[in-house]
């Protein structure tokens, strides 16, 4: 296991205000690693316990320096017991937080800053993974994105790392600024303005201002990368001295698509020109989205001197994950798997990618939370945006999605349910063989459920 640089008890201690606890012969020692998760931390790691509803992580320190041979852990209390040396911090979270900034002060690679209210993840992962064709790249793993996940993401970089390219996911005003003041991004991605979280951020110029919060903490000389279709982000002129780069359909943009042809649910052929040079794709996850999270790949490859097959070979090699415009290809049903999270900007890029199929076109959809005191209107506006896309059966499940039930027009077969069990009964009366259903919902939803099932369903 390699030593992270600089990361010694005694640095540690210094970095997070912590008074420290144990044999001071540990304080020259080097952890090998961070982690809150007691089952994943290794020998050598400083863990960090949190207390949850549930479980109070303390409980486990004691049994991680004997069972793990942890080095040191964190905590809020005094241990009598304590089976090992600890750093006393009056809050776990904040002292996670000051010792991730210390660490990124240590590194030398470059850190890529991804956030928007539509496609972060789908964003990054593409960028990950033309990157990774070149170089040595860390990605954000499932929804470690917040102020918890994001530090322990920084956590994870290595002296053979070249690149991170880091999710920035927020909810609150000022939450930006304290995720980007840790990550000191080079680069900024920002995928788009849209209507999530209103419940704080109150409409999309609050969007906007919380997502750009991320410019005041950039490095020198940055890269800035932004989505010009949209209104918001079309406004900014400049970040830091630097004019931004901008994709996006219209002509008039640097980095654009020339040409594009659907391959139904299965993905895209495209031809881009970034700066005048064209050169072709295929996009193996369907959704005019991906299109533009390809041209923001194109942007970084080229930014980091990768050639246009290299970069090529980076998008058609995209995996999607779980959760997350997943294609599932079961003997007799195709399912998209989009059920992580949901806002009304993603809820109709899922259904535009389910127009697309060749078979009986299915869309299951739940309660999209979070988008304060217009949410009927906004899940209302969902159910028109359903109206002529072709779609034979919506089924939608419940309170907020009867909004969506409501204005999906009386030519097109729908179905509501108050709750999931209520659908999941007799799901079989509803799904055909052959059918491909789309399940997109709030992550609050617990749709993996009816993804789940789909999966084991026998005609």
């Amino acid at each position: 296991m390699s030593l992270m640089k600089n990361m010694t008890i005694e640095n540690i201690v210094k970095a997070c205000d912590g008074t420290f606890v144990g044999d001071e012969k540990f304080l020259s020692m080097t952890i090998t690693g961070v982690e809150k998760d007691s089952r994943l931390v290794e020998e050598g790691f400083l863990y960090v316990p949190f207390v949850g509803a549930r479980v109070d992580g303390h409980s486990f320190i004691n049994e991680l320096f004997e069972t793990k041979h942890i080095l040191a852990s964190l905590s809020e209390k005094d241990l009598d017991d304590a089976k090992g040396p600890y750093i006393k911090v009056d809050s776990t979270f904040e002292a996670l937080k000051k010792i991730a900034s210390f660490y990124r002060s240590q590194l030398s690679c470059k850190v890529i800053g991804i956030t928007g209210s539509v496609g972060k993840t789908s964003t990054k992962e593409i960028i990950a993974s033309v990157l990774q064709e070149k170089f040595s790249v860390l990605k954000t793993e499932g929804n470690y994105n917040n102020e918890i996940g994001m530090p322990l993401t920084l956590l994870k970089i290595r002296d053979n790392h070249d690149i991170a390219v880091i999710e920035m996911g927020i909810s609150h005003f000022n939450d930006m600024n304290r995720l980007a003041e840790i990550a000191r991004p080079d680069i900024s991605v920002i995928t788009n303005i849209g209507t999530c979280h209103l419940e704080h951020l109150i409409d999309r110029d609050g969007v906007f201002r919380a997502k750009t919060e991320m410019f005041d903490h950039l490095s020198d000389n940055p890269l800035v990368v932004l989505n010009g279709d949209d209104d918001k982000l079309a406004n900014v002129t400049e970040v830091k001295n630097t004019k931004p780069i901008f994709y996006g359909m219209d002509e008039k943009f640097d980095v654009r698509p020339v040409s594009y042809s659907s391959n139904g649910i299965d993905g895209t052929d495209l031809t881009i020109s970034y700066f005048g040079q064209e050169f072709s794709t295929y996009i193996p996850v369907a959704g005019t989205h991906m299109i533009y999270n390809a041209m923001a790949a194109v942007i970084l490859g080229k930014y980091f001197n990768m050639s246009f097959d290299e970069i090529d070979a980076g998008i058609r090699n995209l995996n999607t994950i779980r959760g997350r415009n997943h294609i599932i290809k079961e003997d007799n049903l195709y399912i998209i798997d989009d059920c992580y999270n949901a806002n009304p900007m993603s809820m109709k890029a899922s259904i535009d990618v389910l127009s697309r199929a060749n078979s009986r076109k299915v869309a299951v959809l739940g309660d999209m939370f979070e988008l304060g005191k217009d949410e009927n209107e906004l899940h209302g506006e969902v159910g028109e945006y359903i109206n002529n896309k072709g779609i034979d059966l919506v089924i939608c499940i419940g309170k907020l999605s009867k909004n969506i039930f409501d204005k999906v027009s009386d030519g097109t077969e729908k179905i509501y349910f108050e709750d999931k069990s209520s659908f999941l009964i007799n799901i079989k009366d509803y799904i055909n063989i052959n059918d491909t259903v789309l399940v997109k919902a709030s992550n609050g939803m617990k749709f993996t459920e009816i993804v789940d099932n789909l999966k084991g369903l026998k005609f």
